[in-house]
């Protein structure tokens, strides 16, 4: 009779009751996802609906075809992960993206990012993340083009002057250059339009307009990114179902903010958001890709104290890159090379093996 063969390995081990399968991870991650990127059809029309549908499409089908080249079970579309990478990849472009971009994008996810080093759960980066940072650089030009949300032309604005098309928050303070201007004041007093309704809730609740339309989603951006609220909303369902904890998306968020708040201060071209870290995080992808995608099981580090570095990376970089590079966005990017210091970031946090003494210092 033949002995099972059993493996023997120290904490942590990674573990998943029958309720929390690969499948029904993935379907709540979906659930999760869908008030963004049903709004985002809502603000931007069928142009959008059809980025996330071919998005989607494109990953499952190869994800169908590396399998059956490969001669291995085709099955594992039955789990759900590429359609999260495709809706992901989907919600992180522009309504009016070429959509060769997105095919391409969901190609090279599961083709490279993920089948190519071994399939699900050998991957050393979020796939979503890296076809979207294969596409930015590749088909820079295409990205560059944003639609005016629905309720920003058919609400009652408050500015004569309407926004030029393609013109998101961050690109718009962007191209101001290096004024020192505040992040906020820049977009009020730059003639970036805001609806009536956040005029009329912003004044009896004392606060700028700008911050209830980057809240509720009514500004140009990417598809799945604009509404923070509903972002939010996905992310106490994955909270509520203990799919995620909040060490990563929680240390990235405050990271950013309390950066942000100490150097936007300086004004004079030292952070992207002078003086306005609240606006920081509520435009951009900052939301998306904290909850959603830096909190990839695979990718990120496993003990809590790796995930709270990994988080504290995510956030500098993001604030980095905003801040002194040239495009204005820096969370995919942020989040990708966080991901190739996961194993460095588990190596120097693992737990200690029970029953182990500590190691003695050398003097």
């Amino acid at each position: 009779m033949t002995e099972p063969v059993v493996h023997i390995s120290s904490s942590p081990h990674v573990h998943s009751k029958k309720s929390f399968s690969i499948q029904n991870i993935m379907l709540w991650v979906i659930i999760a996802l869908l008030p963004a990127a049903v709004w985002g059809v809502i603000s931007f029309g069928a142009r959008a609906l059809l980025v996330l549908v071919i998005s989607v499409f494109s990953s499952v089908v190869t994800e169908a075809l590396i399998g059956w080249i490969g001669k291995k079970d085709i099955s594992s579309i039955k789990d759900l992960s590429a359609v999260v990478t495709g809706l992901l990849i989907g919600m992180n472009f522009s309504a009016l993206v070429p959509l060769y971009v997105p095919i391409i994008a969901s190609v090279f996810a599961i083709a490279v990012c993920k089948a190519a080093f071994g399939g699900i759960g050998n991957n050393w980066a979020n796939p979503a993340i890296g076809g979207r940072v294969f596409v930015m650089f590749s088909f820079s030009s295409a990205l560059t083009s944003y639609p005016v949300p629905y309720f920003l032309t058919s609400l009652a604005l408050t500015r004569p002057t309407p926004i030029l098309s393609g013109a998101t928050p961050l690109g718009f303070y962007k191209g101001l250059g290096p004024q020192g201007l505040d992040f906020t004041y820049a977009l009020y007093k730059g003639w970036y339009p805001v609806t009536a309704f956040a005029e009329k809730l912003g004044s009896f609740l004392n606060i700028n307009p700008i911050y209830i339309d980057a809240a509720v989603g009514n500004m140009s951006g990417c598809i799945g990114e604009v509404s923070a609220i509903l972002l939010l909303l996905g992310a106490v369902i994955l909270f509520a179902k203990k799919i995620i904890t909040p060490h990563i998306p929680c240390t990235y968020i405050a990271t950013f903010f309390i950066l942000t708040y100490i150097f936007g201060g300086l004004k004079q071209g030292l952070g992207l958001f002078a003086g306005d870290p609240f606006m920081g995080i509520l435009t951009g992808g900052l939301f998306l890709g904290a909850f959603f995608m830096a909190t990839d099981m695979v990718t990120t580090p496993i003990t809590k104290k790796g995930q709270i570095i990994f988080g504290i990376g995510c956030g500098f970089l993001t604030f980095f890159f905003r801040s002194f590079a040239s495009l204005p966005e820096g969370v995919s990017i942020a989040i990708l090379l966080m991901n190739t210091a996961t194993p460095l970031i588990d190596r120097l946090t693992k737990n200690r093996v029970y029953g182990c003494a500590k190691k003695e210092k050398s003097k």
